[in-house]
């Protein structure tokens, strides 16, 4: 497990390697700059700018520069926020981030595996059909889409949770359900095709001839072989889920790193970019590296051999 580990810690860092290099280069040949705006500043002035932030240096000159910092855990000046480093505001949105892409993916896996499997244990009767209609609906329906129907049902007409910020949990219930709806309807999907298959094998079956209540068969019995395809989805999952906040936050106003990344794509605001894209992507390697672990876990055939 230790050799395992170090395997693929070495390669989370050349993978975050590759994306800081790309996205670094990415940003800065795109148009426009951090310093421009509606009134053009002065030669003097932006010259000025520029040199404090390192930017009338060459191109691979300020890569270097920026990957010593990197190193060192300084992720720079915010080229906007004048009053705050990129450190700064991490941590100020990391936490909320954190907590709504957490409260999402716990929503869709658990709420997904309960759904799945009732359904498979229903197979094509009403019960069954009625969920699978749901999740074919959820699927097809993107946190882009179903973020502001949420906000204009229960938040305007219904005036029944906040309609923004994140000051309270009430105020995370809506983004958490905007954020995680598609998700849980992958997940039903997949586990009731998994448990459907489980239902068949030999072991369920001489557990059910041995007189074993169904809740001890479905726990010791099915979801140990079921949910192994389903775990396995939890990794891609994370990143989407991810990526999905940024539009999220945005649309509940909720400060978090997805809205930060926003601003400062827009702002071409170069460090609060970069900064989010390092966090964004230790936080889906991290995910991934979980997600391996309990696959190993969970499926004996696929633990780690020396």
């Amino acid at each position: 497990m230790g050799r395992f580990l170090a395997r693929r810690l070495a390669f989370s860092l050349a993978t975050l390697f590759v994306v800081v290099t790309v996205a670094f280069f990415m940003i800065r040949v795109a148009p426009g700059g951090p310093f421009d705006g509606e009134r053009r500043l002065p030669p003097e002035v932006e010259a000025n700018l520029k040199a404090a932030y390192d930017l009338d240096k060459p191109l691979v000159e300020q890569y270097v520069i920026y990957l010593g910092r990197v190193v060192r855990g300084d992720l720079g000046p915010s080229f906007r926020k004048k009053d705050f480093t990129v450190n700064d505001l991490i941590k100020a949105g990391l936490p909320t981030s954190l907590t709504l892409g957490i409260s999402a993916i716990a929503v869709a896996f658990c709420g997904g595996v309960l759904i799945g499997t009732l359904g498979a244990l229903n197979k094509d009767q009403w019960l069954d059909q009625t969920l699978t209609s749901i999740a074919t609906l959820g699927v097809a329906l993107p946190p882009i889409v179903v973020a502001p129907g949420l906000l204009l049902l229960f938040a305007v007409i219904l005036p029944w949770f906040p309609a923004g910020g994140a000051s309270s949990p009430l105020h995370l219930v809506l983004p958490t359900i905007a954020l995680a709806l598609p998700y849980l309807a992958a997940f039903t999907r997949l586990t009731r095709g998994s448990v459907t298959e489980t239902l068949g094998r030999d072991h369920v079956r001489t557990a059910r001839a041995k007189g074993l209540s169904l809740p001890r068969i479905v726990r010791r019995h099915i979801w140990p072989t079921a949910l192994i395809p389903v775990v396995s989805f939890l990794g891609p999952a994370s990143a989407t889920v991810l990526a999905g906040s940024m539009v999220v936050e945005q649309v509940f106003s909720i400060p978090g790193l997805g809205r930060y990344f926003v601003e400062g794509a827009l702002n071409r605001d170069y460090t609060l970019v970069m900064g989010t894209v390092i966090v964004y992507a230790l936080l889906v390697m991290t995910a991934n590296l979980i997600v391996d672990l309990a696959y190993s876990r969970l499926d004996p055939r696929l633990k780690v051999s020396s």
